[in-house]
């Protein structure tokens, strides 16, 4: 096995501990709103790590740019993800998501 292996299978390790830690902090906290700050890591972190460790591993190949591509929605596309989730839960919680106490 190669250096390029071990550093590869390291850093998967690293991504499968984190999204292991995250997701024992969602089975812990209560409600959407503390969950949803375990949902990041999951989301951001751990998808990052794994696309290191492609580029470790393949190098510059059509793979990696597939999976930094792949990387670069995920990234984008979690902040909205993130508010579109507290917005229906804020919804399904008050029957409204301005927060108005009418």
């Amino acid at each position: 096995m190669s250096i390029h292996g071990i550093v590869a299978d390291v850093l998967l390790g690293l991504a499968a501990a984190v999204v292991l830690v995250s997701s024992a902090g969602i089975l812990v906290m209560r409600d959407a709103y503390q969950k949803l700050h375990y949902v990041a890591p999951i989301a951001v972190v751990a998808p990052v790590i794994v696309a290191l460790a492609v580029l470790v591993q393949s190098g510059w190949t059509e793979n990696s740019g597939e999976t930094w591509l792949g990387l670069l929605f995920m990234v984008l596309g979690g902040p909205f993800l993130a508010h579109a989730t507290i917005r229906a839960a804020r919804i399904r919680e008050k029957g409204d998501w301005r927060g108005r106490d009418e």
